[in-house]
């Protein structure tokens, strides 16, 4: 399966539970997470990568810098996993 098509599904089963979804980047630094959520004064991203793949090591990099400023970083390789997370803030 496509890293796209887990993006997509992912994104699409959010926005059906009222997230905010946006696609997130920074003009100037590569590597950040794919997607914002927000919803009731929660926010997380999820870096979302083909299954069996791996954040590179820039990405695991800018994911340790978010997550030491006290936001929730996830990768996700599959639609399962980007619902449950997803779920885990119902």
């Amino acid at each position: 399966m496509r890293e796209s098509t887990i993006e997509k599904k992912t994104c699409d089963y959010a926005k059906s539970k009222k997230w905010k979804v946006f696609k997130f980047s920074s003009p100037g630094q590569r590597a950040v997470p794919d997607r914002m959520f927000l919803r009731n004064k929660v926010c997380f991203y999820i870096e979302f990568k083909a299954p069996g793949k791996k954040p590179t090591k820039l990405q695991e990099k800018i994911i340790e810098d978010i997550k030491s400023e006290g936001f929730a970083v996830y990768v996700c390789d599959n639609i399962e996993h980007g619902k449950f997370l997803i779920n885990l803030y119902e």
